[in-house]
């Protein structure tokens, strides 16, 4: 594509060099620039792309961009394109939306925000669109897809660049809607700018990120960037800063929820150790919902997903056989087991979704609950001592593990989790190696307990100093459950 495309309608740059350039791709990494490339510097947390200006001369990139002010311009050789812009990430966003020619105008999009319930929602608006016979892309934590092939993620949200040339792959498959989760890091860091979405989703905001934003004010506003540059919107008003994002949007905003007169709202609410069940009204008619997934938080991550669903034209039919059968990895997955205890694995990484998840278990277990958990490095401290009480509060016997350590020491980060459940009158361990946590845990469980394993869910790997070492749950769980002896009534014992 000419660069004279690539630059239509972008302001605020300074251009130097020829317009009629062809550009063969437009890299923000320069070991991925080849010859005919347009090399984008930003300027990141770790690395600053503007040192690695020259590599990517080197490497064929016909047309440099910079950031204002923190290159110099004659430092780059006079055959060589350049553009300078206020904002570089800014920039890639726009220009990527030019050179893969703007996709998202080509089909429905659909962005979901939040601390937690995007992916689950996201799963849930994919398998009712589904049922209504429409091929979809999904974009998320676990792994995007295209229909039913996946394709492997790094992020939630990927880099502007990626994020378009996935959507033009999307297109180019016929997908008739995309279904993205949008992190608060994706808004804030532009990796969705120039992308206008026909539905916005918030489920709600809880602790989290304060790492990377620093105040709870700045993850608000970060998330409310989706609801600039959406169609139509869907708030959970429940959620404390329902009307603080609400009044930021400039979009339609259709209220869901259960307590706070929304207008989609769910009654008769029942609760199991396998599915949710409530009821709402579907044209004067009120159908029984049931979703396989237990939890509170289900009903909440189901209405919002039939607020979108129903504004696409799914029916009730639809709605009601794919929420039925819905399954997400590591979101309140239950690991089937032949002991007489409940096995259950879920993402909860904060201390409002353990507390939740926690809740929850409480409402249908009838024995006692075990919980298993971590906290990552590298990322908010505050929440590890808040994590440690929660679960001192909530579980019978907490197994404080490692969790991603990252290039932290597993044993300071358990400390500050040990601090917070201390002031707590719940029993615990500490376990750092996190297989030998859960084969405790299991050990540990009695007939009609629960044993909740949270905080990695869906992933198959645990990233220590750099390395991501394979570990999953889910095999761990296996393993243990064909070591331990079979159970009889006789063999049980009592707290």
């Amino acid at each position: 594509m000419k660069l004279s495309q690539i630059l239509t309608n972008i302001e605020d740059i300074i251009f130097r060099g020829d317009m009629n350039t062809d550009i063969s791709s437009i890299e923000y990494d320069s070991r991925k620039v080849k010859h005919g490339s347009m090399f984008v510097a930003i300027k990141g947390f770790k690395e600053d792309g503007h040192n690695y200006i020259n590599d990517a001369i080197l490497s064929g990139a016909v047309t440099i961009v910079i950031q204002e002010g923190l290159y110099s311009v004659d430092s780059i050789p006079q055959e060589i394109n350049v553009v300078i812009a206020k904002d570089t990430r800014n920039f890639l966003a726009l220009s990527a939306c030019n050179f893969y020619e703007h996709p998202s105008r080509d089909v429905k999009i659909v962005g979901v925000t939040g601390t937690k319930g995007k992916t689950t929602t996201t799963y849930m608006i994919k398998a009712i669109l589904e049922k209504a016979g429409k091929k979809v892309g999904l974009i998320g934590t676990i792994a995007n897809y295209i229909g039913d092939k996946e394709i492997p993620t790094e992020r939630t949200t990927p880099e502007s660049v990626d994020l378009q040339r996935l959507f033009r792959m999307m297109v180019n498959e016929k997908v008739d809607a995309i279904v993205m989760e949008v992190s608060s890091h994706s808004l804030e860091l532009q990796r969705v700018a120039g992308i206008t979405f026909d539905y916005a989703v918030f489920t709600n905001l809880t602790q989290d990120h304060l790492d990377f934003h620093k105040t709870f004010d700045n993850y608000l506003k970060a998330k409310a960037k989706l609801f600039l540059n959406a169609k139509e919107g869907f708030v959970n008003c429940d959620d404390m800063y329902a009307a603080r994002l609400i009044s930021m949007a400039k979009c339609p905003i259709t209220t869901y929820g259960i307590d706070n007169n929304p207008f989609v709202s769910a009654r008769d609410i029942i609760i199991t150790n396998s599915y949710s069940e409530f009821k709402l009204p579907f044209n004067k008619v009120i159908q029984k919902i049931r979703v396989s997934i237990p939890g509170r938080f289900t009903v909440y991550n189901a209405l919002a997903a039939i607020c979108v669903c129903i504004k696409m034209g799914c029916s009730v039919e639809n709605i009601l056989s794919a929420l039925e059968n819905i399954s997400v990895p590591g979101r309140s997955e239950v690991v089937p087991n032949l002991r007489g205890f409940t096995i259950l694995i879920d993402y909860a990484h904060t201390p409002d979704s353990l507390e939740n998840i926690l809740k929850a278990c409480k409402t249908y277990t009838k024995g006692n609950i075990i919980c298993v958990f971590g906290c990552g490095g590298d990322r908010d401290r505050a929440k590890r001592p808040m994590m440690g009480e929660i679960s001192g509060k909530l579980a019978a016997y907490t197994v404080i593990t490692t969790d991603n350590p990252r290039t932290e020491e597993p044993e300071a980060i358990i400390k500050e989790i040990e601090n917070g459940i201390k002031n707590t009158k719940g029993k615990y361990k500490i376990i750092v190696n996190r297989e030998r946590a859960i084969e405790h845990a299991l050990r540990k469980a009695n007939k009609n307990d629960l044993v909740l394993i949270a905080g990695k869910g869906h992933e198959t790997y645990q990233e220590i100093n750099g390395v991501k070492n394979h570990f999953d749950d889910r095999e761990v769980v296996n393993n243990v459950l064909k070591k331990l002896p079979e159970v009889k009534d006789e063999d049980l014992y009592l707290w």
